[in-house]
Formats: structure tokens, sequence, C-alpha cells
């Protein structure tokens, strides 16, 4: 990064079912807890960036960066931004922006989802606007359907096991025990998770992340200092569709994204002690791993049963925290400085991807104190 910029505030609901919370109230609880945990004041905030993706189609609500903006004394600019399940690091991404151009010194980032109100038909079909209208979506197929293709695949070229997948959900709950604010907080057994009802096939439903109501706040700053900094800040895209790609198993946007992040941080991968990755999908945990480095093709799942020192999703990632799709990008902010900040390690990453991976957006934090 050009400039110093502090991550000086963080809040965030409770992800899961909160039937007697619209999705303001989701955005105002986030915030107000958010500006709680900061040396700003709603005052200092200059700028307001709200991330959101289905807003309109579920809960008839667009407009929302002015509607957070309205919760703020003084109105501050705002503005909405959208890149699928990419959309919380993309707020986060834009805020950086701002702040290394000068227009901004203290920038509020909300994300936020009410998704639990609507039927599992409707979330399906809006979650189908990260996919290709044209090439995709006239199948019929869902994500779900469009990583089950992609596990099918990766299993014929490499000789991953039910048991294998299994592994990631099991890990990913372990860790959510601990998370106060995860929608489940429980171990699941690979047993019970291979033994699930299926969805699409070889994916079962513990290989899937859940339908999550919740927001995630944050501020940036370049006038207020903390222990935690943004070192780096990228994006990368793909074609939308996956009938574009060379390749099911690997997911392009992603190698781009975490080699422009670590060469802005000017670190390696083996400086990194916490990952916190997009694991919509078992699958797409392994995938992720290896297009970041971590594991060479095919033996990503291998990072699951061996001590490594590198600590994967230990919030219990979108599998057990739940998924409010815009507000996941923030969330995993928030759950590295949190990290960091308990083990005292200096660096962090943050991988939040929309889509089939068309769009990644990688983040890398440092602990000043680490």
């Amino acid at each position: 990064m050009e400039q110093t910029i502090s991550l000086v505030g963080c809040g965030q609901t409770p992800f899961g079912e909160h039937w007697d919370k619209s999705l303001r109230d989701l955005i105002d609880e986030a915030i107000t807890a958010a500006i709680d945990a900061s040396p700003c004041t709603a005052l200092d905030i200059d700028m307001v960036i709200v991330a959101n993706m289905i807003g309109e189609r579920v809960s008839g609500q667009a407009h929302l960066g002015a509607m957070a903006a309205s919760m703020l004394p003084h109105h501050p600019p705002a503005l909405r931004v959208e890149a699928a399940c990419a959309s919380g690091s993309i707020a986060i991404h834009t805020a950086c922006s701002l702040l290394e151009s000068g227009r901004a010194q203290n920038v509020l980032v909300v994300g936020a989802e009410k998704m639990t109100d609507a039927s599992n038909e409707e979330i399906a079909a809006a979650l189908m606007g990260a996919a290709d209208s044209e090439l995709d979506a006239p199948s019929g197929i869902t994500f779900p359907g469009l990583f089950g293709l992609v596990a099918q695949r990766y299993m014929h070229e490499y000789g991953l096991t039910r048991e294998d997948l299994s592994c990631v959900s099991e890990a990913h709950h372990r860790n959510a025990v601990q998370n106060p604010f995860a929608q489940f907080r429980k171990e699941v057994p690979a047993q019970q998770i291979s033994a699930s009802p299926l969805i699409a096939d070889p994916l079962r439903l513990l290989d899937c992340s859940p339908i999550s109501d919740g927001a995630a706040a944050c501020i940036l700053s370049n006038t207020h200092a903390s222990s935690i900094r943004i070192a780096a800040s990228q994006v990368s895209t793909d074609t939308v569709s996956l009938a574009q790609r060379p390749s099911l198993t690997s997911f392009n946007a992603t190698r781009e994204a975490i080699a422009k992040a670590l060469k802005e941080a000017g670190v390696t991968r083996s400086d990194l002690s916490a990952v916190e990755l997009h694991d919509c999908f078992s699958i797409a945990a392994i995938i992720s791993l290896e297009d970041m480095g971590f594991a060479q093709p095919g033996t990503g799942v291998q990072l699951y049963k061996r001590e490594t020192g590198l600590r994967i999703n230990g919030s219990g990632g979108l599998k057990a925290c739940g998924h409010p799709v815009a507000a996941t990008g923030i969330k995993q902010i928030i759950d590295v400085s949190k990290q960091l900040s308990a083990s005292k390690a200096r660096w962090g990453l943050a991988h939040n991807f929309g889509g089939t991976g068309a769009t990644c957006c990688i983040h890398v934090l440092e602990h000043a104190n680490g």
C-alpha cells in the first residue's frame, strides 16, 4: 500500500436466522458496533461504502448507500458495491482506493444480507445472478450444481475421495465452536458429513455453506492508528461462466490476485500464519489452497490432515460461520485481525471470491506488534 491504512474499528452481528430483524436493523447493528469499537466518532466518518448483492430481490430495498449514511448524524457521502459473494472484499478494496487517493480519511465499510425471509428457491434464483445469465442459467443449473461439476472433475483428475472432501467441513465446524458469531457452533464428524443428503453429486448438504442473515462493518483510516493495517488489497477477474474456462479445477483469478497481493505486501506464503478463505463449498476450499500456492494441484486436502503451522478458517469459514454473501468478505477481514491480535503473529490473509471464482479479492493484513 502507498499509505498506512489502519483497521480501527470492527463490528458484526451473529450470522444465522434473524427473523425479528430487517436488513436495515442488521446494518445499523454492525455500524454501531464498529463505531463503538473505534477511536473515531460517527462524525469522523467521511465516506460510507455498502456491500450488498440481493437486497432488491429479497428485501425490496436498493439505494443502500444512502440508507446506511442516514444512520450517521451528518449523512456522509455513500455508495454501494456489488461483486456477488466478493462484494464485501470489493467494498474494502474500494475504501482502500479512496483512502490512498486522498478523497477520504476515515471510511466506514459495511456488508449485509437478509436471506432467510425468502424461500430456498428464491435465494437460489437470486444467487444465480452471479453466474452467466446466457450461458449458465438457461440450463437450470444452480451454484451447488456448478460446484458439483467442479468437484466431479477434480475427483476424476486427482482421485479425491468422498472421505477426503468431508475432512474440510469437519475442520471448519471444529474451528467454529469457539466463535460466538458463528451460525453453527458444534463439531460435525466426517462420517456425518458424508452421510448428509445429496445436493449435487458428489456434494452433500454439509459440504455447502448455509443461507444466512447478517452484517459486518469496519472502519479504515489513514489518520487514526491501530495495531492492524491493510498491507495489500488486490482484485483479479475471470470469465463469469465456467463454460469459457480452460480448466474446472483451478480458478485463475485467485492465482493472479495472490501473486499481486504478496508482491504488494512484500511477504511470502511462509510468512502467513492465518488464512480465511472462501469455502462456499468444501471443494472450493481445497482448490483455493492450491491456487494460492499453499499446496500443489491435487494435494490441497492434505493441509487438513497434517499440522502445517497455517491456520485455515480459524473462524469456521463460510461453512460453519454462515454466509450472508455481501457480509462475508468484511467478516473475513475482522476474523483475520482477531486471530493476529490473539496470536501476536504478524501476517494474515483474507481470500474472498464471487461466482465460480470470477472475481477474487485478496487482502493481506499486518499486525504491527507481531
